[in-house]
């Protein structure tokens, strides 16, 4: 495992001496290091010499034995880039960060021979907060807003957008003598600049479709008069978008198939219409204009590509025999700035305009046009080769604090603003090392690079007695640091291999890379899963979880991993953990909840109201009292008598709560009433988290550790 370290080039380990925390000499630390991936924490990584641990009987929990392969959370991270930076997707569209989910498929790259090509990847999670904005201007135009932390590809290798604070050492960032990598956004930003379908976009798409693929039929014989209008197409995105401007104008037409398909053409639909004032219409639409504007040069082009045009990820050419198209067409470049060359005409007179310029030119192609045959935008395979002028012009630091987002890929890259951008991948545990459960839970990570091994050790043990092992009891094994240790796969494969049974609660949607695995183990094991979500999908959930939970993935993605795991045949429980007073325990906010959660399927519940064990105390009410400092009284009257909610409050919120629960299907769940004097392990809710196995026998029982759980 490689690390890129601080004041140390890209291909070199990053272990930083001197850093090493005191109470872990001697107890196998192996180094310390930063990574980029990670700017802002530290990494203490250790050779564990166990990995099952043994929950204390007094804890009251419904489990005896729990994995955590971290100690403190990697999820508190820092951001990237402005919510408007556009994405480029898999299907060659760009999209604006902040529109990403969970699961979107978008374009990276990846080290091919002497080559970087794009490739096609997947977003893994998404994650946003507010940050101190730098704004990077390319020598092209293109300019991006980023966080100093956030990550290019230059000529040189990766770089950061600013150095580190004096005093805090050194790192390689972004100067003038720098060129990122890509094709850049200059060229295109004036693509977003105008309405895409406006009135003349959509007339000039007509133009261009109709007269380059379209037949329009109007002779009278002996017999009467016949017209018709007929566009038939193998590629139905281009036949619905002309349906639907010719609709809009108030043409109607008929679909229907025209081909069927052969063992060599494919099926090709078309549209018609036979009405004598509807071919009329159609024939006056297409009319070339006396003074064309832009928005209709650029619905033409459009149109003429996606009738006769062709990319094969490297040349984008549109072909036509007729002068007065050819010549259109070209003057539309002109207008468009879309450099060209005309090809000589075949033997049959066809004539080719065939862009120039790159990659670059064929993205200002798409982004100024908009065709609508996704097909012929992609780039997956390609090379990357900068033919742009994409050298650093000025790095500067705006001064504010913006709203920043970060997602995670498969490739650790994508592509932002048209150049190559990297991406990022149980509090009171920490006071035990000497740090604070606050900052330094989010900032010194102690990872236990060999607790696969050590497990599966423990394991093949003639004493282990294959009880239940709960994950995601004390911080999250899907944390961000799991997307580069990996260390959750060998757990999960040790755990079936063995016969174990076992449970996993997560709020990392990272969970969705071991889904396969996970799916396989069930075969075998009982295996319980759970999503923790506290917060509604609404604007002001949301809010309030990136005020709580800042390196956490959103409610809506989190609801989405909740529908991937039903999706591959699991249940999934919700752990409704932490429930805030005054915050989140609105009868509005709770119905809208429990709502989301039935709808993304759910399979149980589980409520908790929010705990405060001594260290996180501190931290949270220290947070309240800087966000909303008219609640703080009311949160010692609560929280009056230590860690647990007061008795009134648990009683007054289970009441609230339990006819939403079973009103709504989710009968098998409760509220954990931690604290009660009568409370037992056996009245601990079991059946928020079921497991499963092929055969349907057996179920695991999987909760949280409520006094961990619960501390964002």
């Amino acid at each position: 495992m490689r690390w890129q370290g601080q004041a140390i080039s890209n291909d070199d380990d990053g272990a930083l001496p001197g850093l090493e925390l005191p109470a872990l000499r001697g107890a196998g630390l192996l180094r310390t290091v930063r990574s980029p991936e990670f700017a802002g924490v530290t990494f203490h990584e250790v050779l564990a010499k166990s990995a099952l641990s043994k929950v204390p009987a007094a804890s009251q929990m419904p489990f005896r034995w729990t994995v955590n392969p971290y100690r403190g959370c990697s999820h508190a991270c820092t951001y990237c880039v402005d919510p408007s930076t556009l994405v480029l997707m898999a299907d060659g569209r760009q999209k604006p960060i902040r529109d990403l989910v969970v699961g979107d498929r978008i374009v990276g790259t990846e080290r091919d021979g002497a080559y970087r090509r794009f490739v096609e990847t997947e977003v893994l999670a998404r994650r946003g907060t507010t940050k101190t904005a730098y704004r990077v201007t390319l020598e092209d135009g293109t300019e991006i807003v980023a966080s100093a932390d956030h990550r290019f590809l230059t000529e040189r290798g990766w770089k950061y957008v600013a150095p580190l604070p004096k005093g805090e050492g050194q790192r390689p960032y972004l100067t003038t003598n720098n060129r990122l990598q890509g094709f850049g956004l200059g060229m295109v930003a004036d693509a977003y600049a105008s309405p895409p379908e406006s009135v003349d976009y959509r007339q000039g798409y007509l133009t261009g479709m109709i007269r380059g693929d379209g037949m329009l039929f109007d002779k009278t014989y002996p017999s009467g008069r016949i017209t018709m209008f007929r566009l038939a197409l193998v590629d139905g995105e281009a036949l619905t978008r002309s349906q639907d401007y010719l609709a809009e104008a108030g043409v109607p037409t008929n679909r229907r198939l025209f081909s069927a398909a052969t063992e060599r053409r494919q099926a090709i639909d078309g549209i018609f219409t036979s009405k004598r004032a509807t071919v009329a219409a159609i024939r006056g639409m297409i009319e070339w204009p006396g003074m064309p504007t832009r928005e209709w040069h650029a619905g033409f082009l459009a149109g003429i590509f996606d009738a006769e045009g062709s990319c094969d990820g490297q040349i984008l050419r549109i072909a036509n025999s007729d002068e007065r198209m050819l010549s259109m067409t070209t003057g539309a470049m002109d207008v468009l700035r879309i450099p060209y060359v005309r090809e000589p005409a075949n033997k049959i007179g066809v004539a080719n305009i065939r862009v120039i310029g790159g990659l670059s030119s064929r993205r200002r192609f798409f982004a100024l046009t908009n065709p609508a045959i996704t097909r012929k935008l992609k780039i997956i395979g390609a090379a990357v080769k900068t033919s742009v002028p994409l050298r650093i012009v000025s790095v500067e630091n705006l001064g504010t604090e913006t709203e920043m987002v970060d997602i995670t890929t498969g490739t650790a890259d994508f592509i932002a603003n048209g150049v190559i951008s990297h991406n990022c991948f149980a509090r009171p545990t920490h006071e035990y090392l000497d740090l604070d459960a606050g900052h330094d839970f989010d900032s010194q990570v102690v990872v236990k690079v060999n607790a696969d091994q050590v497990l599966r050790a423990e394991l093949a043990k003639q004493s282990w007695s294959h009880e239940p092992v709960a994950l995601g009891t004390n911080t999250d094994p899907y944390q961000r640091a799991e997307g580069r240790y990996k260390l959750m796969p060998g757990i999960i494969s040790a755990l079936a291999d063995s016969g174990t049974p076992f449970s996993i609660l997560t709020k990392g949607t990272l969970l969705r890379r071991d889904l396969p695995l996970i799916t396989e183990a069930a075969q075998r094991v009982d295996v319980g899963l759970g999503v923790s979500l506290a917060f509604a999908d609404t604007p002001h959930g949301k809010e309030l979880q990136q005020a709580v939970e800042p390196g956490t993935p959103t409610p809506k993605a989190r609801l989405d991993l909740i529908r991937a795991i039903r999706a591959a045949g699991l249940p999934c429980g919700v752990m409704v953990a932490p429930v805030l007073p005054w915050l989140t325990d609105s009868l509005a906010h709770l119905e809208r909840l429990l709502d989301n959660l039935v709808d993304a399927g759910a399979t149980g519940v589980t409520v908790l109201p929010l705990h405060l064990r001594p260290g996180a105390r501190e931290w949270y009410l220290g947070w309240l009292e800087r966000s909303h400092p008219h609640l703080v009284e009311g949160y010692g009257r609560v929280y009056a008598r230590g860690a647990y909610a007061h008795k009134g409050y648990r009683d007054w919120l289970w009441e609230r709560v339990r006819p939403l629960i079973y009103e709504r299907g989710l009968g098998g769940a409760a509220m954990h009433r931690v604290g009660d004097d009568q409370h037992a392990e056996g009245d601990y809710p079991r059946g928020a988290f079921t497991g499963v196995r092929a055969d349907g026998a057996g179920a695991a029982s999987l909760t949280a550790d409520v006094g961990s759980e619960t501390l964002f």
